[in-house]
């Protein structure tokens, strides 16, 4: 151990006395594990962001899907609410795409029909001012509607409206006039999903029954029906146990059983495909980032070559005086695993700020876009172990020609 330790402060003498060209010879490896903790920790901050902005869109949803012609009805989701206690609402998102007129103008829109529980399903948004359409006004096909603030700003100029109407026309023929009853806004004003462009259609809610009477749907739970729905779990339903009973409900109404008619999706199926794929595209961004560590690695060996050279009486004179194979190679090892080690703390330091920096300039350009840069300690002590074990590998031919060295070739160049 004492032996070793002296192999450490020798290396340490020589990386000190040549100070330059050890700076420039870390260089490589700086650059190269930055590069790889920058990207793991702008792409582990990012998932975070991603999954927690999604999490608060889909969570507790199911996606229920026909793979045969066996569709699903309304009179089946109908059932499936009534029937299994773990589903608690369902959504059928009809929708029209039209114009609507109001004191401001005219604005391409899309009206879409909405259940009374659908406000269980914005998850992202909360109501700001008035309320939802009730069951009364579901059931009789009233003409009142709710839409986001932003929108109403835009066709009003503000989002005192409650009370106020506009004029809705689809396929040129007008549907008459929704008064506005609520308005809705989303919950984190910083939100990702509050993306908007110029000229983007406004959005309005109305009773589903309103709009399929409008646009001369015969709404007929028997004669609706979609090859996907989606339903809102109870919050201590066990999602599989219950998609499970949703798919029962469904084979008995259809007469399906025994086969794979119907499918579900959870949302932590949707987000363990998206994790992947971004986990994946960091990976192949660091692995080509990694490349550079290669690149830092030949630095690491022409040093250690040069100083070799540079260092040939001292291994002569050192193996004259009895020291072993082992120990010269030993000694080169060390140098050139402390230099990588170096430079890979260093690296990981500047990956760290950079990674804050790059988010801090993304903050202020785009708050609606901003995520804090994510890192785990098992990435950073992979990386440190990781630079050492380049030094090591591309110090070994170095050393043993160090090690492998004749004496007396060594002392004639006394």
């Amino acid at each position: 151990m004492a032996q070793f330790l002296e192999y450490i402060k020798m290396a340490f003498f020589n990386i000190v006395a040549n100070k330059m060209r050890s700076a420039l010879t870390m260089l490589g490896i700086i650059i190269g594990i930055s590069s790889v903790i920058l990207i793991m920790s702008l792409g582990n901050g990012a998932k975070k962001m991603i999954s927690g902005e999604l999490d608060s869109v889909g969570n507790g949803q199911v996606a229920l899907m026909s793979l045969t012609d066996e569709m699903i009805s309304l009179a089946d989701l109908d059932a499936v609410v009534e029937q299994v206690d773990g589903i608690v609402a369902y959504r059928d998102d009809p929708s029209s795409q039209g114009t609507i007129s109001t004191v401001k103008g005219e604005f391409s829109a899309s009206v879409n029909g909405c259940r009374v529980d659908q406000n269980l399903f914005e998850q992202y948004t909360e109501l700001t001012k008035g309320r939802y359409f009730n069951d009364q006004e579901f059931e009789n096909g009233t003409h009142v509607c709710y839409m986001g603030a932003s929108d109403a700003i835009r066709m009003f100029g503000t989002t005192d409206v409650l009370g106020m109407t506009l004029e809705v026309e689809f396929a040129g023929r007008g549907l008459g006039e929704y008064m506005v009853i609520g308005i809705t806004d989303y919950k984190d004003s910083n939100s990702m999903m509050n993306f908007t462009y110029e000229d983007m259609p406004v959005s309005i809610y109305v009773p589903t029954t309103t709009l399929r009477n409008d646009i001369g749907f015969d709404f007929s739970n028997e004669d609706i029906y979609t090859g996907v729905a989606y339903l809102m779990l109870a919050d201590d339903a066990d999602a599989k146990e219950t998609c499970n009973e949703v798919i029962n409900v469904m084979n008995s109404r259809h007469g399906t059983h025994g086969t794979e008619a119907y499918v579900f999706q959870t949302f932590a199926d949707y987000m363990s495909t998206i994790n992947t794929v971004i986990n994946l595209i960091t990976l192949f961004i660091s692995l080509v980032a990694a490349i550079s560590l290669v690149v830092g690695g030949i630095g690491v060996m022409n040093i250690m070559l040069v100083s070799v050279t540079e260092r040939t009486r001292e291994i002569g004179v050192r193996k004259a005086l009895g020291a072993k194979t082992g120990s010269i190679t030993l000694q080169f090892l060390s140098e050139s695993a402390i230099i990588t080690m170096l430079g890979g703390i260093l690296g990981i330091l500047f990956g760290l700020l950079m990674a804050f920096l790059i988010t801090r300039v993304i903050a202020l350009a785009a708050p609606d876009y901003a995520f804090t840069p994510s890192i785990s300690a098992g990435a950073v002590i992979g990386a440190t172990l990781f630079s050492s074990a380049v030094g090591i590998f591309f110090g070994i031919y170095p050393a043993r020609k160090a090690a492998k060295m004749n004496p007396i070739d060594a002392l004639r160049s006394l």
